[in-house]
This record gives structure tokens, sequence and C-alpha cells, in this order.
């Protein structure tokens, strides 16, 4: 891997500024990475062995992705709203797996390894990058529980909600009754009281700057 000090300086750039978070999440993923035996996770040797569940939508998620190049898209990294702040690292090839959660007592020891640094924020970014990982972390060597639909490449199951005809990737079905269902459709959602609507400029798209185009003509108006 490159050098701590670049991985954290691109870490923040990406993320839009620095706080103690980046440099908790880029020590956190490469710690993670190292136990699992993993030293290049970028590349494309490693980079379909690396899983990586992390438990919080907060800073240090943004740098674990950056510095190991997981990502949503790719279905390497995964969100568990847990709100700790801690992350799972798995080697697919191996099986070995790791969880890496940041301790409450390094928020209480930072000032002893940054005395000098006045500024509070600032203190605090310099005790994490000095403190050693056994005061920053706690590891515990974890089994985690996933199957073949929760694996980066192609889609490996689709399914057809029974309700709103919405195809469904990935084993996310619900069965009721034997019938399958969305997740939405199921009542298991994020959001209620869903009703389609039309917008202005549906005509609009990339290679035709048409915003305007007449309602009637869209092969999309219902």
């Amino acid at each position: 891997m490159q050098q701590f000090e670049t991985l954290l300086y691109e870490s923040a750039k990406a993320h839009g500024h620095m706080c103690p978070g980046q440099v908790i999440g880029v020590r956190m993923a490469l710690l993670g990475c190292r136990l699992i035996g993993l030293d290049a996770p970028k590349n494309s040797g490693q980079i379909k062995k690396l899983l990586i569940y992390v438990e919080m939508d907060r800073c240090a998620a943004d740098a674990i992705a950056h510095v190991t190049g997981a990502q949503l898209g790719r279905r390497s990294l995964k969100f568990m709203d847990y709100g700790i702040m801690a992350a799972s690292f798995i080697n697919l090839e191996t099986g070995t797996a790791v969880r890496v959660i940041s301790t409450e007592d390094s928020r209480y020891l930072y000032d002893n390894y940054a005395p000098e640094v006045e500024d509070k924020k600032q203190r605090q970014i310099a005790g994490y990058k000095r403190m050693p990982d056994c005061l920053l972390f706690r590891v515990q060597r974890v089994r985690v529980k996933y199957t073949d639909n929760d694996l980066p490449g192609p889609t490996r199951q689709k399914m057809m909600c029974s309700q709103c005809a919405q195809v469904i990737r990935d084993g996310r079905h619900v069965t009721i009754n034997g019938e399958i269902r969305c997740k939405p459709c199921a009542g298991n959602s994020y959001f209620d009281h869903a009703v389609d609507i039309s917008w202005p400029d549906m005509g609009w798209s990339p290679e035709n700057q048409e915003t305007h185009k007449a309602e009637k003509d869209l092969p999309c108006k219902k």
C-alpha cells in the first residue's frame, strides 16, 4: 500500500475535509487488510478477494472505501446501520475475517499523544496519528454470514414482485404466503405513501437536450 500520510491526504481530499474520522478510517483499513493478508487491495489480483462490512455512515466509512477500493456498486462494500465505529474485513479466498472496532478509550487518550497542539480538533487528529494500534482499536476474529447473493460479480438471482412487478435482484425478495414480494410491498421499507408522479422536462436525456418536448410525444407518458 501507499504510505499512510499519502493515503490520508488523498482520502481527505476525496471526502472533502480532514477530520479525526479520516485518520480512524485510514488506519482501520490498513490494519484490517494487513490482518487478512491483503497488502494491495486495489490491485486487480486482490480486489476480488476483499469484502468489507462497515457499521457506520460517518467519515471513517469514506476513508475505508478510498484506501481499499471497496465500493457499494462493486458489491465489495456493505453497509450495516449499527451506529458503531467498526468494520469487518473478509478475505474471500482464505475465509479469514476480522472486525476492527475504534475504542472509546482512544477518545480520552489522544491528548496524551499530542499535548503541544492547541486546537482540539487538530490535537485529536495528531493524537490518532501517533497512537499505537492496540490503543486505537480492538480486533475480533469473526465469522461473517454471507451467501453467494452477497458476493461481488453478476446478478445471481432475479425474482419479480407479485404486487408491483418490480424485478428484485440478488435474493433480496421476501416470501409471504407463497408469493414473492419486494421489501416495500412486504411493508419493510424506509419510505411510505409512494405515489407515481410526472415531472418537468420528462423528455430530457443526455443526448437529447430538448427539455420541453410535448408530453403527448413521450414514449413513457401513460
